[in-house]
């Protein structure tokens, strides 16, 4: 099979996928990305870049799709470059929403389209409003029109897959089941308990502290809760002598309204809580993998925030490693987590209550084995690479093999 990757990042969400299919000397494999950066044998990558950013004078509401556009041209001219070379897909699997994938169909209009599809946008009940209520008109209908380039790919792909039920059901209707429901999967191989693991990290050694709480994130942002983290890690700092809290991950904003000029929200929550002990607060930045495994292998207790998005790989990372995860109790997240079976849920905007759940967790340590197990055995069960990649690969091959708008390919994936 010739199979075509496209997403910004690379490797992104097909890590796992393009690895196991160039492994395979009879497949071709083409990755197009914007990232200059790594590699996976076999991988023939492609860079891209878009030929100028959005114009300063585009309507705000426009400004995405506008974006979006020019990531597609971007790409469409690769792929003339890529015909040109003899190279013609027998399927494409694009990441959806951000516009690479726009323009897939106009270059090669008898390819299967496969599109990886996260998030559909909405000014009510989700994530727009959860933080600070109701959104004005402006904002409502600028949230409406980011969806352009969202729709125009749902309604070009051939199929489509989205990671969880909470998300694909944000998704119109209409083009639902146009989506089978499959999570990437969690190497549970690597993402595995090791008891006893002293929690040492490059530069920070903690195998003599008492207790440790870890919080992991992309970015240091609202929508991961990390206000709410901060106030509550002031209150158990306080209230804990002999805790240490480590803090892994960028000081940036992937998804939340930035900060004002020339701050971070680290920073603006280190000016807020001026007495926070920073002597027992880690800021260990963004780790390696096998560092980030090493930490929730070691950790008393991990904590999970975020408005009801897009769900983080982290959660279930943590979870498959046996960690006794505190997380924020909404709708996204209750998916994966049920409140004292695998997990503690606790009330996302209030720092006491969540401050409570992570102490209430590090008193019964050892009376939350049963938690941990069940933690480790629902990720296995449900989220285990080992099960989720043959059955992407197997939607990879029903398309390949069609050159026409497919059917079901009736691998639907219950996860709740």
């Amino acid at each position: 099979m010739r199979i075509l990757f496209v997403h910004n990042h690379f490797p992104g969400h097909y890590q796992h996928l393009a690895a196991a299919l160039a492994a395979d000397p009879a497949n071709q494999v083409v990755f197009i990305t914007k990232d200059r950066t790594g590699s996976i044998p076999g991988v023939d990558k492609r860079v891209f870049s878009p030929s100028r950013p959005p114009g300063p004078q585009t309507h705000h509401y426009v400004r995405p799709f506008e974006d979006a556009v020019l990531h597609g041209q971007a790409v469409y001219r690769l792929c003339e470059r890529l015909k040109r070379d003899g190279f013609v897909p027998d399927l494409v699997c694009a990441h959806a929403g951000f516009g690479p994938g726009l323009f897939i169909k106009d270059a090669f209009p008898d390819t299967p389209l496969l599109g990886y599809f996260e998030w559909f946008y909405h000014a009510k009940g989700s994530d727009a409003d959860y933080l600070d209520g109701p959104v004005n008109a402006d904002e409502a209908c600028r949230i409406r029109s980011r969806n352009a380039a969202i729709q125009m790919e749902l309604a070009n792909c051939d199929w489509g897959v989205c990671p969880t039920v909470f998300q694909r059901g944000q998704f119109p209707a209409a083009f639902q089941n146009k989506l089978t429901l499959m999570h990437d999967g969690i190497d549970t191989g690597f993402f595995s308990p090791e008891p006893g693991a002293p929690m040492v990290l490059p530069g920070l050694d903690l195998s003599s502290a008492r207790e440790v709480v870890t919080y992991a994130t992309r970015g240091m942002e609202p929508y991961r809760g990390f206000p709410q983290f901060m106030r509550a890690a002031d209150i158990l700092l306080r209230e804990r002598p002999g805790l240490h809290i480590v803090v892994g991950g960028d000081d940036g904003v992937s998804y939340s309204r930035l900060p004002p000029p020339g701050r971070t929200y680290k920073q603006m929550m280190l000016d807020e809580l001026p007495g926070i002990d920073r002597s027992r607060l880690h800021f260990v930045g963004p780790l390696e993998y096998p560092v980030y495994r090493d930490m929730l292998r070691a950790t008393d207790v991990h904590v999970y925030l975020t408005v009801p998005f897009v769900l983080s790989w982290s959660l279930l990372e943590s979870l498959s490693t046996g960690c006794l995860v505190v997380a924020a109790d909404n709708a996204a997240v209750r998916e994966v987590v049920e409140h004292g079976v695998n997990g503690l849920l606790a009330d996302f905007f209030s720092p006491d209550d969540i401050a409570a759940r992570i102490a209430d967790a590090l008193d019964r340590r050892v009376a939350t084995d049963a938690i941990r197990a069940a933690a480790r055995r629902g990720v296995v069960e449900r989220y285990a690479l080992a099960d989720l990649l043959p059955r992407h690969l197997q939607l990879i091959r029903h398309l390949a093999g069609s050159a026409e708008t497919c059917g079901e390919p009736h691998l639907e994936l219950e996860t709740a």
